[in-house]
């Protein structure tokens, strides 16, 4: 069905054509070109941009780009994705210029996310589904709903900073991974979704029931695909690039056998494949909110199924939530080392890009496996990205900040203790001497209250001690939580850091509701805070 134009798209493309200046003396081959005069436009932003005299007037030609990103994604034919790469030029020599500085570290604010579509535009316009196919499927299949809209209050909330951690990680990881997600037609944004759930992309964590890696493989299913042990002592579960291969052959596998319904594969991902298949079949392929099959899942599955997707949902929408993800530079790169260190040594001497932690959890995450204090030989070849290969090219080499941070790496506390070796013979005397002046050795004052040495009497045998009984350990007292108004079973596991099943058991609390009322309080047991 063709819609007709609205007056937002008319006024944009009005905006298109002012921008374009002598578009009517397009050559012959231009007309052929339906996206020559576009190109052509954007091309002379750019052009004025690089040739700005003020930081003013860069800001105005970039405002400029934003319309007629804008018009394009309106207008009929236009092809957005072949501006892009001189948009993204121009705001890369925008940036350049602005903030021109040697630290090696990319060091200018969190980017602002560009609103291609407008905002008056319907939610499929979003950039994210205007440029990548795969997002756009995602945003079709999904459905948005209470129990999703819950899931991102809970991001936003006390969630929040994990949500932004997990950002974070992924785009160090994403280059890693993410391709294996593309060659199957899955989206970034699901990707995303997972890792931020299952391991806030930290690649090392490991959950109580066995399950490890960014993307939390369980032994027997990361050896059906390919995952465990190399021989050389490392879990492959451990490798994002392998894990992200694993999972995107996992999730196709679900997708065949579950008519590509997104919410019951990540319920077979967190629940089981076999419940999945089994509640597929028994209810005719109906949907995970029918409430026939969301009751056959376990508390724990239909709060990860809505968390999952509400995540995607942010990474695809942060602006309409007030979210500002930080800028972090995931051009990928490899850093051949100068001299031995240690991922702490390079962490204290590379620094951090402003609103980011330092690369601590990125040269872990791209090189997992090695251990932060492993000392590692000149010439050893990491992964990393630009910014870090800067970075440690400026900062960890040579120079003063280099020197301080091996000082600090081969620091040993247990040096800071002083010891004092016994009193010479000399010493010994006069301290003596010392304290009979003073009254307080009463047999250096009187010879005759010298005791006269007497021959020891022979040790008795030592008496047989009998053992000590072990002593009881005393029961850990547990910890007692207050319901407050909102609280649901499962946001308190999270919060605590308690296994769902454990925490309702403890408290007597039955599926598939768990209940709990605003001003109890509920034993926090088998939680980890």
């Amino acid at each position: 069905m063709v819609r007709p134009a609205t007056p937002l798209v008319s006024s944009l493309l009005a905006i298109a054509l002012m921008l374009g200046g002598a578009a009517t003396g397009a050559s012959a081959a231009d007309r052929k070109d339906p996206m020559a005069e576009w190109k052509g436009r954007m091309t002379g932003l750019d052009t004025r941009i690089k040739a700005a005299q003020s930081e003013a007037e860069q800001h105005g030609l970039q405002a400029q780009m934003d319309q007629l990103l804008q018009a394009c994604a309106q207008a009929r034919g236009c092809d957005i994705a072949q501006l892009l790469p001189i948009y993204r030029a121009a705001s890369v020599a925008r940036r350049g210029a602005v903030n021109d500085d040697n630290d090696g570290t990319d060091d200018d604010g969190p980017d602002e996310m560009i609103d291609i579509a407008g905002e008056k535009t319907p939610e499929q316009a979003t950039a994210d589904k205007l440029l990548d196919e795969r997002n756009r499927h995602f945003m079709d299949m999904v459905k948005m709903n209470p129990a999703v809209q819950a899931g991102i209050r809970r991001w936003l909330t006390d969630m929040r900073p994990s949500l932004m951690n997990s950002y974070e990680n992924f785009q160090y990881l994403k280059s890693g991974m993410l391709p294996a997600f593309q060659r199957r037609g899955l989206s970034e944004a699901l990707l995303f979704g997972i890792i931020a759930k299952e391991s806030n992309g930290k690649v090392h964590v490991g959950s109580r029931v066995g399950a490890v890696g960014p993307l939390q493989f369980m032994p027997a299913t990361g050896r059906r695909f390919g995952l465990g042990q190399d021989g050389s002592g490392f879990d492959t579960r451990y490798d994002p690039r392998m894990s992200a291969e694993a999972a995107a052959e996992y999730f196709s596998e679900r997708y065949a056998e579950l008519n590509n319904n997104i919410e019951l594969s990540l319920a077979a991902y967190n629940g089981g494949e076999g419940r999945a298949l089994r509640v597929y079949q028994s209810t005719g392929g109906r949907s995970f909110w029918d409430a026939d099959v969301y009751s056959q899942f376990p508390a724990e599955t239909r709060d990860y199924v809505p968390m999952v997707i509400a995540a995607a949902w942010l990474y695809l929408h942060p602006r309409e939530y007030g979210v500002r993800f930080p800028r972090v530079s995931d051009r990928p790169a490899q850093i051949k080392l100068e001299k031995p260190t240690t991922f702490n040594e390079m962490t204290i001497c590379m620094g951090n890009a402003r609103g980011t932690d330092g690369y601590l959890r990125a040269l872990r995450n791209m090189n997992p496996r090695y251990s932060p204090d492993t000392w590692l030989s000149a010439g050893t070849v990491l992964n990393a990205t630009t910014a870090m290969s800067r970075a440690y090219s400026w900062n960890c080499t040579s120079g003063r900040r280099a020197e301080l941070a091996h000082e600090l790496t081969i620091a040993n506390a247990s040096s800071a203790i002083v010891r004092i070796g016994p009193l010479e013979p000399a010493q010994s005397s006069a301290a003596s001497a010392q304290l009979g002046e003073s009254g307080l050795d009463a047999t250096a004052q009187d010879p005759a209250a010298r005791v006269q040495p007497v021959a020891a009497p022979k040790p008795a045998p030592p008496k047989p001690v009998a053992k000590a009984e072990p002593k009881k350990e005393k029961p850990k007292k547990v910890k007692m939580y207050r319901v407050a108004r909102g609280d649901t079973l499962g946001r308190i596991a999270d919060k605590h850091d308690c296994e769902l099943k454990a925490l309702a058991k403890a408290n007597g609390l039955r599926a598939p509701g768990y209940i709990v009322k605003p001003g109890s309080s509920i034993k926090l047991e088998g939680c980890g805070s």
